[in-house]
């Protein structure tokens, strides 16, 4: 793999600060050629029950560190993290695909995430109410909310475990992490280094296998008591039901349909730029990339072409190779669903801009995809493509833009363009989603609070609200006696 520290490399799971392997193993392969890089044990639902049983049994020393200690630990993996920035980052090129200058954009990402919450751990905060009367105190408290379970997806293999695991710890709770069997080498890495930066043995625990049998035991163990997740509406109802009977608390992270909408007094050059950034990054799969592009008619001629020159100049190709913007889609099934949603809008009276068929080099590379005159009725307007297929849609007056925008069951980002601020007030107020981006096409950080609405999801990472996330308020009533 060309690491530079060889030790970051592990391919077994993490239980109690033991490094685990399993009887049953399974491949873990580079999208760019479909070779196999390692194999990763296949756990199940026993070896979930001992992860869970062995952060409960961290819980009590790991909550009772001051938040002074927690925080020291987390900056010290934060810091870990960031001197094997470019190990990391070769380890997530080589099992995701994505070009290795964005794997590294996403490891420090994700170690922004680390270092917040480092600082977040000695800020929360209680109040003191004053009461109706003088013979009653009230005190509110911040507690850690116990043992957690988090089930993170294959597209940001580090910055999703970033930001459950480092809230979690923060706050004072305990983890248990199922990530991605796409992508599980960067979270054994990531997490290897937390183990060296002084996390104590069970606080995080971390193994691959059966989704179905883990997630089952993660979703019935009442000694769980918060579940946080990040992947398909449908696969977060249904630990949202399964969660149901023990009234887990819960951070769902779901789906996106994103509208990505060019008003007439829009600067298109920048509209056109952060449209590359927004939809084309990570080959389009990512959660919050644009899906649905809206531009007003009377620059929708000027706007695509415009686009599309900065399009031409993207290169597809091996994420490892120097230039590469674009590197390959996770699987087969990915590619199928961009071919999809292409086919069904040629049928339904749309025209191939660039791009369209696979490309050469192998078969999980799709070339960068845009559609002229797309409509409502099409796929890629009512699915997540989560590939780049980039569909434009004329639009006449701002009240059919934000008609059509609202016109899907989630509701996690959007984006917007004009120089007008009387439209960006009346635009962004009325959008059905939990972030807008205003003139810009990257919106996450750290510092902000991060999800949707509607059927993508609830709660919020990042922020001061990410924190809250793990942790549970009480409020403590003192009696002061009659004077």
């Amino acid at each position: 793999m060309n690491l530079q520290d060889l030790s970051i490399f592990k391919n077994q799971c993490l239980i109690n600060g033991q490094w685990s392997s399993h009887s049953e193993l399974i491949d873990v392969r580079n999208p760019a050629d479909g070779k196999i890089l390692t194999q990763v044990p296949y756990m199940d639902g026993i070896e979930t029950r001992l992860a869970i049983n062995a952060a409960n049994h961290a819980l009590s020393s790991w909550k009772s560190l001051t938040a002074y200690k927690r925080a020291e630990i987390l900056m010290k993996w934060h810091d870990l993290v960031v001197a094997r920035a470019n190990d990391l980052a070769t380890i997530m090129t080589l099992e995701q695909g994505k070009p290795l200058n964005e794997a590294k954009g996403e490891v420090l990402y994700a170690a922004s995430y680390i270092k917040w919450f480092a600082e977040e751990a000695r800020r929360a905060y209680g109040e003191i109410i004053p009461s109706e009367d003088n013979t009653k105190k009230i005190h509110v408290t911040k507690e850690p909310i116990g043992v957690c379970a988090a089930i993170t997806p294959w597209n940001f293999p580090a910055a999703m475990i970033t930001r459950k695991v480092a809230p979690a710890l923060a706050a004072g709770c305990t983890i248990v992490v199922k990530p991605a069997m796409e992508t599980p080498l960067t979270a054994f890495a990531l997490l290897g280094l937390a183990q060296d930066a002084g996390v104590p043995d069970g606080v995080i625990n971390v193994l691959t296998g059966d989704a179905k049998k883990i997630g089952a035991e993660m979703t019935s163990n009442p000694i769980v008591r918060k579940l946080s997740f990040t992947g398909s509406t449908s696969v977060g109802a249904k630990l949202m039901a399964d969660c149901a009977p023990s009234i887990k608390k819960l951070s769902l992270e779901l789906g996106g349909n994103a509208p990505f909408i060019v008003f007439d007094d829009a600067n298109l050059e920048l509209a056109a730029s952060e449209l590359i950034k927004s939809k084309f990054r990570n080959a389009g799969q990512t959660c919050v990339c644009a899906n649905r592009i809206y531009i007003q008619k009377g620059v929708y001629k000027q706007f695509s072409e415009v686009f599309l020159e900065k399009v031409k100049q993207l290169k597809v190709g091996n994420g490892l190779e120097a230039g590469t913007n674009i590197g390959p889609l996770i699987d087969q099934k990915a590619v199928r669903k961009v071919r999809q949603h292409i086919e069904d809008a040629l049928c339904k009276g749309a025209s191939i801009l660039i791009g369209g068929e696979p490309h050469s080099n192998s078969d999980n590379w799709f070339p960068p995809t845009v559609l002229l005159n797309a409509n409502q009725t099409m796929q890629c307007a009512n699915e997540e493509t989560f590939g780049p297929l980039a569909p434009l849609i004329c639009f006449d007056t701002i009240d059919a833009a934000i008609q059509m925008a609202n016109s899907t069951e989630f509701g996690l980002a959007a984006y917007m363009f004009s120089e007008n601020h009387r439209t960006i007030e009346k635009v962004s107020s009325r959008l059905e989603v939990g972030m807008v981006g205003v003139n810009t096409g990257i919106i996450s950080t750290a510092v902000a609070p991060f999800g949707g609405v509607k059927s993508s999801g609830i709660g919020r990472e990042g922020a001061r609200a990410g924190l809250d996330e793990y942790l549970e308020i009480k409020y403590v009533c003192y009696g002061m006696g009659l004077s």
